[in-house]
């Protein structure tokens, strides 16, 4: 039989998905589940998006340009320059999902075997990435005991090396909810100015900051112009993940020319989605307060019910609609598959991702899981209360 790739072996299993198949057991077995595993919010996709598709009248279902569409690219750059950005639309290479535009990022940016440093635990996705663009991540912890805070510069120049690339960050950051601060924005210029590191930032919940607190992009910052490089998509801005649309921003030419060449390996973005998107650009502020509103009351309904648990710590999120909590338990992956397998409380269970998948260092986040707020404050309320049984019965508890 013909073998498999190491590349293949090596790629690590989605800590989100891996365990469906014991949640599809589950519900055949009648439970109900209250899915906080993953980021697909209820919130209701907005009209103008939905309309934009309903009134498509094209003849040809055609492919599009490799860096997108003229008119999205423009619509696009006039949302980011709303943002104090100084973009232009050549400066926007439209993808597949924000997934495509990291992985061409890393592919346009480093070599295999090249580094990026990335504060973990991250979005778990990022080590597919890393895997598939054959480059290394190079992880630095931040701890929950503080929030989840960007570590220290001394930190990250502990890990830098002559293969050191770029810097990786999610602002506000999935999995934890923590929203970055101008200082620590301002320390992440001044190292990728001193060593010339790309700085990628992934800015995915833009949109979703709390408490008055200031979303900083590195795009704010003079001088980084040639270093930053933006992730984005529409998925959780307008509660439409399965549009499959995201971008690359960056105002480095050299690399826009070296991703394009990328993106027209792989044809082209998706054009429905582009035509809903644009007409996306429009949407009122005031979905997005309505939204804000709503993600904010679900955070404290999550965030004081876990806290409110014995031997259960929870940091309050800036931003996102994640947390991660630390449980009174031996092994997080356990857990989760022991909540969907032999757990229930009134035929209900709760399903969860286990913190372990979004760090690189072996044995990080054993007793942490990330919950997603994407369920509305009832269902949240319900969810604490069968995980607060579950932790009373369960075998490995600490």
């Amino acid at each position: 039989m013909p073998s498999i790739s190491q590349k293949g072996h090596n790629m690590p299993a989605s800590p989100i998905r891996k365990l469906t198949p014991f949640a599809d057991k589950a519900k055949k077995e009648g439970k109900k589940i209250y899915h906080l595993n993953i980021g697909q919010p209820d919130i209701e996709t907005p009209a103008i998006m939905l309309d934009a598709i309903k009134n498509i009248d094209f003849k040809v279902w055609a492919y599009t340009p490799s860096e997108g569409t003229s008119s999205y690219r423009t619509k696009l750059a006039s949302y980011y320059n709303k943002l104090n950005y100084d973009i232009e639309p050549s400066d926007i290479l439209v993808t597949n999902g924000g997934s495509e535009a990291i992985t061409i990022a890393m592919q346009a940016c480093l070599n295999p075997g090249e580094e990026v440093i990335i504060p973990e635990p991250f979005y778990a996705n990022y080590n597919g990435f890393a895997c598939s663009s054959d480059i290394v991540v190079k992880p630095i912890m931040s701890y929950i005991d503080n929030g989840f805070a960007l570590p220290s510069i001394a930190e990250f120049e502990k890990v830098i090396t002559e293969k050191t690339k770029a810097i990786c960050i999610c602002n506000p950051n999935n999995p934890t909810g923590y929203l970055y601060s101008r200082e620590e924005l301002e320390a992440l210029k001044e190292i990728c100015i001193k060593y010339d590191l790309f700085l990628f930032s992934d800015e995915a919940y833009r949109e979703f900051c709390y408490d008055g607190r200031e979303f900083i992009s590195p795009m704010h910052l003079a001088g980084l112009e040639q270093h930053v490089v933006i992730f984005d998509t529409v998925s959780k801005r307008y509660s439409a993940c399965g549009a499959r649309l995201g971008c690359l921003v960056t105002k480095n030419k050299e690399l826009y020319q070296v991703a394009l060449k990328f993106a027209q390996a792989r044809l082209s973005p998706p054009g429905v989605a582009q035509i809903a998107a644009e007409a996306a650009v429009d949407t009122p502020d005031s979905y997005f307060e309505t939204v804000s509103a709503e993600y904010t009351a679900r955070r404290d309904t999550l965030v004081a019910g876990l806290n409110k648990i014995e031997g259960v710590f929870c940091p309050n999120p800036g931003g996102a609609f994640y947390v991660v909590a630390k449980l009174p338990i031996d092994n997080a992956d356990r857990f989760c598959q022991w909540m969907l397998e032999d757990f229930s409380y009134e035929n209900e269970t709760v399903m969860m991702a286990p913190a372990t998948g979004f760090y690189s260092t072996p044995g990080a986040g054993f007793n942490e899981v990330r919950l997603a707020y994407v369920l509305n404050e009832q269902d949240l309320a319900k969810s604490v209360a069968i995980l607060e049984k579950a932790l009373e019965v369960y075998p490995g508890k600490q």
